[in-house]
């Protein structure tokens, strides 16, 4: 039998946390407010807005069950995740990325470090840097992040910054996770449109 068209072009993956609705619609009120500081920057809608715990990357649709139960095995302790502050990558001269800022204690980053090992024993190239959770915002550019250590200054967040620098530092709130879903991710000219695929308790 011949494999379907669909079947062999590789879905684009990752795991995350949902937002709390509350959480989601103080950052989008924050959002509206201080878009018109970089009109030219991508901003991210806020249905799409999501707290990524692991990147996959390309992953063939015939080994989906494989990834869900390596992914099940997974497992973390409840934390509470605190969403404040908001700064800027790599640099605010050279930045590209706006983002919020996630405070949470050790049990965060034991889960992605979790998730990290269930897909690294698929063959998923493990993280060599230290997890550090943060909710994008906004970036330049084509709307995929890059690794970008060029320390060329970029005017895209400069009224954005000037205007944060008077403001006092934003909070969006406290949610307790109770769980985090596979995601399928499609590029588009406007930009990625995600997909929840399954999701899996703590």
């Amino acid at each position: 039998m011949t494999q379907s068209t669909n079947d062999s072009i590789p879905m684009r993956l990752f795991v995350a946390l949902d937002i709390d609705p509350e959480i989601r619609q103080r950052i989008e009120r924050f959002e509206v407010g201080v878009r018109e500081f970089a009109p030219d920057v991508r901003w991210i809608s806020p249905e799409s807005m999501h707290l990524t715990l692991k990147f996959i990357g390309e992953w063939p649709p015939q080994r989906l069950e494989e990834l869900k139960r390596a992914v099940s095995g997974a497992h973390g302790q409840p934390t509470e995740i605190t969403f404040s502050g908001t700064g800027f990558f790599p640099s605010p001269k050279s930045a590209r990325v706006f983002w919020v800022g996630i405070q949470a204690g050790p049990e965060l980053a034991a889960l992605a470090a979790a998730i990290d090992a269930a897909t690294s024993a698929l063959g998923i190239e493990s993280e060599q840097r230290a997890f550090t959770p943060h909710l994008t915002l906004a970036r330049t550019g084509s709307g995929q992040p890059q690794r970008m250590l060029s320390d060329r200054s970029n005017a895209g967040f400069k009224r954005l910054q000037e205007k944060l620098g008077a403001m006092p530092v934003p909070t969006f709130g406290t949610m307790s996770p109770r769980g985090f879903s596979l995601y399928e991710s499609k590029l588009s000219p406007k930009g990625a449109q995600y997909t929840k695929l399954h999701s899996f308790p703590l």
